[in-house]
């Protein structure tokens, strides 16, 4: 079992920036961040390989996130710059076996989630 503890959601004003952080109780794979808005299925938003040899980001996000891990705290980041409406949504950590199983949302761990909301 992988317990993940994420922090650093919020309220920010557009344009604005957050940082998420989410620690795993072991070493793991693959982490990534999903992101649920009301009413939308839960979404992919960036992942990262172990070594950091394999990325990937949701189409909507590149160029103002970027996803990085600390491995000897099991940790994995999120930094989100030029924060818009449109990217509010409960951000849940989660963590795979494989990038493509992440990819595909086959995912082993899910955290507890954190809300990120973005004023207009």
């Amino acid at each position: 079992q992988v317990h993940l503890t994420e922090s650093g959601g919020g309220l920010v004003q557009s344009g604005g920036s957050l940082r998420l952080s989410c620690a795993a109780s072991w070493s793991v794979y693959a982490m990534g961040w999903f992101r649920q808005a009301p009413g939308k299925e839960r979404e992919i938003v960036a992942a990262l390989s172990y070594e950091g040899e394999f990325t990937h980001y949701a189409d909507s996000v590149k160029g103002r996130f970027t996803i990085s891990r600390n491995n000897a705290n099991n940790a994995v980041y999120l930094q989100m710059n030029s924060l818009k409406p449109e990217d509010t949504a409960v951000y849940y950590c989660a963590t795979a076996g494989r990038m493509a199983a992440m990819k595909n949302g086959e995912i082993d761990y899910w955290g507890q989630g954190t809300q990120v909301t973005v004023s207009s």
